[in-house]
């Protein structure tokens, strides 16, 4: 038995399409779908008709905006596949994918090769460790270049490319390429469906046989069977090339590469074989860690797991420093599941869940970690996009969509009641715009307050608030388009007018000069047992060493005091009340980020002393010492690259500099003008407009957010 369902999840395969925006990822999965017979015809962008980007906003402007699950069968394997969005504004949606995936394919366009949001997305899967396989499309363009394309991976990405295909024509005459690893060519005419097997053209032969060599000599020297063998043979098989392939990608020592055209419908079959033989199944990825749910898992108001005893933050993620508890990839095992995504759809409320363990059945009970409370599954589906398919059961492995959870969020473990745990959630950014909105009519308020508030449950880096000086519904989110999609889906799906203020940006405030041995004392009596508390503080910029220890939240705490003045639970009670300061700074009342707060003493009293009142102390004791610092505001900045005509360059420079914006970078790529530059994210609103009217529509651009950096005082005056 155990081996028979060892079988079925071995030919599971739980991956994401990732790239930038206009690489072809969409373009792609209507291909993977068309050639596993899932679709029986060709999906194209421009024209509307995808599967994946099925959303009205999604096909008007041509683009992903919400991560689509999809799943089909490839020589004998069930591929569960999302693909993800590659704007910048949309990286959350991205976030919360990865979290649940175990391999990706990632795009690049083979005339821009490696994009900002390519790197952005890289990166995250670094921090995933999910492994990848890398797919250099749109080779029919003009100035597409694999060796190029390649190159810009190695460069800019620092994997170890594991080039297996050699193109067969360039640019419109490409036809096909040649499968390194089997010596053979693959060609696709222009109404040919399938590819045409054959032998290497001869006048590639040379080339083929070096670029054979290469890889050989890059898979052994990484790779020990395939050194063993290069060795004996001075040659590696196919058999151990493929294996070694296999174990570099699942490992992440090197990365295969393969190219082709979605658009022409050539290279999508080596790519799924390349997903079948390189990218790993469940039973492959480490089984998943979390905490007992009845032991640790308290999840508070922010969505962050908190110790059970106290309710404080760890200060450290939670469940990840927590001791933590296995579940495997077993469908017998105990049920296990993370929810990564809800919407609300025309079927019902929508949560969709990676079932890490155990088995799932329509009608069962399960335990919300989030909202600490039993739901029950009403129905269980197999996604297609906006399509679902009926299953009586989930197992291990599996993605899919359950209706009737009314309370799941992203992020929201869910588990067998008789075995609860908790699970990481994915983490979610922080919003860096905000715009204010209100219904055009009173009549409509409440409605309205319904819909911001289903938005933010669906989207959690959506954040809704009330601005506490005029009032005002404030939306915030991760960029303008981000904003325009959420208050557009307002419009559409409710018929709600709204109005929209002014797009603002989230600006942080830091400590320039800090200050040393603040005393904070706190005494408070009003009849009964009073409040006591003193602390004594030194308050400093963090250091470039402390980058990592506080790249979270930016902020670090030490405790040197000595001889046992302050008990260790009064320490971890001046924390919480330093973290409760920084919501607001002294300058404009802005978050305050990147600084280190030492406690060097402090003073109790016998009676009156108590958590809560070193809580109080730490919090009014960390304000009255900001008061004292020097303080900068921060906002954020982003790195633009702008794709421009040459003879426009000289307008987009300047008007880059008119914007605070600072070059860092400039290239001629395929006949165009290539320009990166650093910019502050308020300038950049209207930015694309303003492009179009500079180069007569010619231009464009793409930004990423790079941080934060000291803003002018006028900047700030919105």
């Amino acid at each position: 038995m155990r081996n028979n369902l060892d079988r079925q999840l071995s030919v599971v395969r739980n991956l994401g399409i990732l790239a930038h925006v206009d690489a072809g990822k969409t373009t792609v999965t209507e291909r993977i779908l068309y050639a596993t017979g899932t679709t029986h015809k060709r999906g194209e962008v421009h024209d509307g008709t995808t599967i994946t980007d099925f959303d009205p906003q999604e096909r008007d402007r041509g683009i992903t905006i919400f991560a689509a699950a999809v799943s089909c069968d490839w020589d004998g394997h069930r591929i569960n596949l999302i693909d993800t969005p590659g704007h910048v504004d949309f990286a959350d949606e991205v976030e919360r994918s990865l979290r649940v995936l175990d391999g990706a394919v990632a795009v690049f366009d083979a005339v821009a090769g490696v994009e900002p949001q390519s790197e952005s997305v890289w990166r995250q899967a670094d921090r995933h460790g999910v492994p990848r396989i890398a797919f250099v499309n749109k080779l029919d363009r003009v100035g597409a270049d694999l060796d190029t394309a390649v190159a810009s991976i190695r460069e800019r990405l620092h994997p170890v490319p594991l080039v297996v295909h050699l193109p067969i024509g360039a640019e419109d005459g490409f036809t096909g390429v040649v499968d390194l690893l089997r010596m053979r060519a693959l060609t696709w005419s222009d109404g040919g469906e399938a590819a045409v097997e054959s032998a290497v053209p001869e006048d590639l032969r040379e080339e083929a046989l070096r670029r054979r060599r290469l890889l050989e000599e890059t898979v052994a020297e990484r790779h020990p069977a395939a050194l063993e063998e290069f060795c004996d043979r001075e040659t590696v098989s196919a058999e151990t090339l493929s294996g070694a392939l296999r174990d570099l990608t699942r490992t992440g020592d090197g990365v295969v590469v393969l190219c082709g055209s979605a658009y022409r419908n050539r290279g999508i079959e080596p790519l799924l074989d390349a997903v079948v033989a390189y990218l790993p199944s469940p039973l492959d990825v480490p089984p998943v860690r979390g905490v007992p749910g009845g032991v640790h898992g308290k999840r508070g108001a922010e969505g962050g797991v908190r110790d059970a005893q106290d309710g404080m933050p760890d200060g450290q993620g939670g469940v990840r420093d927590a001791v933590g508890e296995e579940r495997p990839a077993d469908p017998s095992a105990p049920f296990a599941a993370l929810a990564f995504k809800v919407a609300a759809t025309a079927t019902g409320r929508l949560t969709y869940l990676r079932v890490y363990s155990g088995t799932i059945e329509k009608g069962d009970a399960v335990w919300d970690s989030g909202a600490r409370r039993t739901e029950r599954v009403g129905r269980i589906l197999r996604v297609q996009a906006d399509r679902h398919a009926r299953l009586e059961r989930a197992v291990a492995g599996d993605i899919v969509a359950v209706v009737g959870l009314r309370s799941a969020r992203a992020g929201s473990t869910l588990s067998a009641p008789e075995a609860p745990v908790v699970l990481e959630p994915p983490g979610v950014a922080d919003p860096v715009v905000s715009v204010a909105v209100e219904s055009r009519t009173s009549t409509d308020a409440d409605r309205l307050a319904t819909a911001l508030a289903r938005l933010a449950e669906e989207d959690p880096s959506l954040v809704v608030r009330t601005d506490p000086e005029t009032g005002q519904t404030v939306l915030s989110g991760l960029g303008e388009l981000h904003l325009e999609v959420a208050v557009e889906k307002i419009r559409r799906s409710l018929g709600l007018e709204v109005n929209v203020g002014r797009p603002r940006v989230t600006y942080r405030e830091t400590v320039a000069r800090g200050v040393s041995g603040l005393v904070f004392r706190h005494v408070k009596q009003d009849g009964g047992a009073g409040q006591f508390a003193q602390v004594v503080l030194d308050v400093e910029p963090l250091g470039a060493d402390e980058a990592g220890v506080g790249a979270e939240t930016g902020f670090v705490f030490r405790s040197a005091v000595v001889g046992g003045r302050v008990p260790q639970e009064y320490v971890r009670a001046v924390e919480a009340g330093c973290r409760d300061a920084l919501a607001e700074g002294p300058v404009g009342g802005h978050p305050v980020t990147g600084l280190r707060v030492t406690l060097t003493d402090g003073a109790t009293h016998v009676k009156d002393s108590s958590e809560m009142a070193f809580r109080t102390a730490g919090r009014l004791g960390l304000r009255e010492a900001l008061g004292g610092c020097a303080m900068v505001v921060l906002e954020p900045v982003v790195e633009v690259t702008v794709t421009v005509p040459e003879d426009a360059v000289g307008g987009v420079l300047g008007d880059l500099a008119a914007r605070r914006g600072r070059v860092t970078d400039s290239a001629v790529r395929g006949g165009s003008a290539v320009v990166t530059a650093t910019v502050p994210l308020a300038e950049l609103f209207g930015y694309a407009t303003r492009l179009r009217s500079r180069t007569q529509g010619r231009g464009t651009f793409s930004a990423r957010p790079t941080g934060y950096a000291p803003a002018p005082v006028t900047a700030t005056r919105q």
